[in-house]
C-alpha cells in the first residue's frame, strides 16, 4: 500500500453500497476518478456478526432487524476476490474492515493490505489482538468511544507489537449532524497518542467536515462514497456522490500545497510586491548638495527600495551628498 502517496490518504468507503460486481466496478470507476487512494469494503457474515434479535433504530434506517440487513448486503470471498482484483488494477488501495476472525482469515487469503477496525469493534480486544498480531497497517475507529476505551484498545495492540495504527475520531451517527462531529478531538487525539497518525471517518451530510478535519490536522480521511444517494441501501443517503469526492480530494490536495512549511518568510512570489508595494522615505522637494534634510522635505511612500520609514529620524538632519530632486527615492548613498 502507497501510505505516503500523498500527506493525507482518502479512502473511499464502498461497502454496504454494493452487492454485485457491476455496482462495484461502478463504483471503484468513478472513485477512481475522483482521485482517492484507496477503497474499503466491509467484511462480514451476518450470522457471525448480530443476533436475530438484534435491531436498528437510526435516521438512515429506521427501525429494523440488524441481521436481516447485513444478511441483504453482505459480500462472498469470490465477490471480494474480484473486487480487490479490479480495484487493484484501478491503481487503487483496498482493504476491508472484518467483524469477526473468520472474516480476518480470508482476507487473507486474498492478500489484503491492511484492516480497518469500524467502531462497533473498537472494544473488542480479542479481535484488535488478532488482527494487531499480522502485523500490517490498522485504521481503528473511534465512534462511541471514551478516551479511556480508546487509550485500553490502542495499548492492547502496541502490546502485540504493531504500532502501524492510525486512530480515526469518528462520530457513529448516520448520518452524523453539525452539533455532533466534534472536529477538534482530532487534536485531542493527537495530544494523547504523539506517536500515532491520526484522522478522521465521516458520516456527515456534504463536503465540509472533511475539509475542515483536513484543516484541523488529520492525516487520513474516509468517507462513504455512492454512485447514487438515492440507491436502494441504508449507506447511501449520507455518502458522497462523485462530484462531491472530487471537491473533497481537490479542496484537499489544494489544501496541502497551501499549507506550507509554517515558516513566517516572505514567498516567493512577494519577492516583486516587497520591492515596490512597501513604502520607501521620498522627497517632496528639491534639495541642493549640502542642504540639510528637513521633515518637510521628506514623506513616506512607495515603492520599498530606498531607506526604511523606520529611519526617518535618523535621515532628518542628515545633508544631502548631492543635488536631489523631488519624488527622488531615497538611498543611504544621498547623504553625506
Amino acid at each position: 500500500m502507497n501510505w505516503n502517496r500523498h500527506n493525507i490518504y482518502i479512502i473511499a468507503e464502498i461497502g454496504g453500497n454494493f452487492t454485485t460486481y457491476e455496482q462495484a466496478v461502478r463504483l471503484i470507476d468513478a472513485a477512481a476518478d475522483a482521485g482517492v487512494d484507496a477503497v474499503k469494503l466491509q467484511t462480514y457474515q451476518a450470522d457471525r456478526l448480530s443476533s436475530k434479535k438484534a435491531m436498528f433504530d437510526m435516521e438512515n434506517t429506521g427501525v429494523t432487524s440488524q441481521f436481516a440487513l447485513f444478511e441483504a448486503y453482505a459480500v462472498g470471498e469470490e465477490l471480494h476476490r474480484k473486487v480487490f482484483a479490479y480495484a487493484r488494477k484501478k491503481g487503487l488501495d483496498i482493504f476491508s474492515s472484518p467483524s469477526h476472525q473468520c472474516d480476518v482469515d480470508m482476507l487473507e487469503r486474498l492478500g489484503c493490505d491492511a484492516y480497518k477496525i469500524g467502531s462497533d469493534d473498537a472494544v473488542n480486544l480479542p479481535l484488535l489482538r488478532y488482527i494487531a498480531r499480522l502485523g500490517k497497517p490498522i485504521l481503528y475507529a473511534t465512534g462511541m468511544c471514551t478516551m479511556e476505551e480508546v487509550r485500553e484498545s490502542v495499548d492492547a495492540m502496541l502490546a502485540e507489537g504493531n504500532s502501524q495504527i492510525t486512530i480515526l475520531h469518528a462520530i457513529t451517527a448516520y448520518p452524523t449532524h453539525p452539533e455532533d462531529v466534534n472536529l477538534r478531538a482530532i487534536q485531542t487525539l493527537q495530544a494523547q497518542f504523539p506517536g500515532l497518525a491520526v484522522g478522521y471517518s465521516d458520516h456527515t451530510l456534504g463536503t465540509t467536515a472533511c475539509i475542515c478535519a483536513a484543516a484541523m490536522g488529520a492525516q487520513m480521511l474516509e468517507k462513504h462514497f455512492t454512485y447514487d444517494k438515492h440507491a436502494e441501501g441504508p449507506d447511501h443517503m449520507h455518502s458522497a456522490d462523485p462530484d462531491e469526492m472530487r471537491a473533497i480530494v481537490e479542496a484537499v490536495r489544494d489544501f496541502e500545497v497551501m499549507r506550507g512549511s509554517g515558516i513566517k518568510m516572505p514567498a516567493k512570489a512577494e519577492a516583486g510586491t516587497r520591492r515596490n508595494n512597501r513604502k520607501s522615505i521620498v522627497l517632496c522637494q528639491d534639495i541642493k548638495a549640502g542642504e540639510a534634510v528637513t521633515r518637510e522635505a521628506v514623506d513616506i511612500k512607495r515603492p520599498g527600495y530606498g531607506i526604511a520609514p523606520k529611519f526617518l529620524e535618523q535621515v532628518i538632519g542628515r545633508k544631502a551628498a548631492r543635488d536631489l530632486q523631488k519624488e527622488d527615492i531615497l538611498t543611504w548613498d544621498d547623504l553625506g
